[in-house]
């Protein structure tokens, strides 16, 4: 694998689901645990940072606080972007948070959603037509107000190379855990699921 450790930024905003955030970010710190327990010399293959609006807390759905580890001026330039769900209309309706995830996503390997963080990306333009998937609950609100979209139902994830979007919540584990194949290879996101001890079916 590469001697450099590649970005992972996660975008966070208030009324953020919790564990549309807190999934792939356990998923990515994972493997890199579990990569540098077999390889003690290497470095992390991933570099997780939680970014958003202002390094001000920001309130998760359900009263979760996250403090952000970088605003949009500061936060390193990724190579994977993830676009957690959640209460959107705020951030997607956000000038400056869709303006940061169009620049972010024009220059990454990958740019991932979870759940309704389709509609951020819709919103940003980045999600503009061709399959894609969210919550079970939104797939009408997406279609309906991105008609150019094929929204699918019953998939976990949809994987159109450098844009991924993907179902609910837990899906969300499942989608990031295939990433961790796509980068490194299905080894180590066998072992990261099972250490996190979730199940894992490699299929959407």
């Amino acid at each position: 694998m590469s001697a450099q450790s590649l970005q992972v930024a996660i975008l966070v905003f208030d009324d953020v689901e919790a564990l549309d955030l807190g999934g792939p970010y356990e998923v990515f710190t994972t493997a890199s645990r579990m990569h540098q327990r077999q390889n003690p010399e290497a470095v992390a293959p991933f570099v997780v940072q939680c970014v958003a609006r202002s390094l001000d807390p920001v309130r998760a759905r359900a009263g979760l606080r996250v403090l952000p580890d970088a605003d949009f001026a500061s936060a390193a330039a990724p190579d994977v972007l993830i676009v957690p769900g959640g209460v959107v209309d705020a951030a997607a309706a956000c000038p400056a948070t869709r303006a940061w995830v169009a620049q972010a996503a024009g220059a990454v390997q990958i740019t991932a959603s979870v759940c309704t963080g389709a509609f951020i990306l819709a919103a940003a333009g980045v999600l503009s037509e061709g399959p894609a998937t969210t919550h079970w609950e939104d797939i009408a609100d997406l279609r309906t107000q991105y008609p150019a979209l094929d929204v699918l139902e019953n998939l976990r994830w949809v994987d159109r190379g450098a844009l991924v979007t993907s179902a609910g919540i837990s899906a969300g584990i499942d989608m990031s855990l295939h990433l961790v194949t796509r980068l490194l290879g299905a080894e180590l996101s066998e072992r990261t699921a099972r250490q996190m001890d979730t199940p894992w079916n490699p299929q959407p």
